[in-house]
């Protein structure tokens, strides 16, 4: 029934739970793909109704209108960006300015984005459940409930070593 002559495709997909009030939402957690679904449920499992959570499901050409309609909505809200893939692999690098220039148009809270997700790596599993179970608990954690200032950001390191 999702699929019938009245659909198409959604670039980006808002807010689709009941929530708190737009301007009572303290973050927005964009994604794409399957971590949605494990955002979505650990907030419902919390109870937690100040985050927002948005799907970027078009990356290229980068649907940055569409995306500030929504962010718009959430003036009092910082933003992160979150993905289960290592952070040298996915969508990170690509979105990371895109988002940034996006919320440069617009007048809300957040002036760039946060990285919640998987540190670079080089390879695109850990190849142990275990491990990927604490890491994908972790990456959630870090997008919903995590101060901002206390997700490790995985190239800061670098960029700091580079300045030295």
């Amino acid at each position: 029934s999702d699929m019938n002559a009245k659909s198409q495709f959604q670039r980006v997909i808002g807010e689709t739970e009941k929530i708190g009030a737009a301007d009572k939402v303290r973050r927005v957690v964009l994604c794409t793909g399957k971590v949605y679904y494990d955002l979505l449920q650990t907030r419902e499992d919390e109870g937690i109704k100040d985050v927002a959570i948005v799907r970027v499901e078009q990356l290229y050409p980068w649907p940055k209108d569409t995306l500030n309609k929504e962010l718009k909505k959430y003036k009092n809200a910082e933003v992160v960006w979150c993905q289960e893939e290592p952070a040298n692999m996915g969508s990170w690098t690509f979105v990371d300015r895109r988002i940034e220039y996006a919320l440069e148009d617009i007048n809300i809270k957040a002036e760039r984005p946060v990285y919640a997700g998987r540190p670079p790596a080089a390879s695109p599993a850990t190849g142990m459940m275990k491990v990927h179970v604490k890491e994908q608990n972790q990456l959630v954690e870090w997008a919903l409930n995590t101060p901002l200032d206390d997700i490790p950001q995985p190239f800061r390191r670098l960029t700091k070593l580079a300045a030295e």
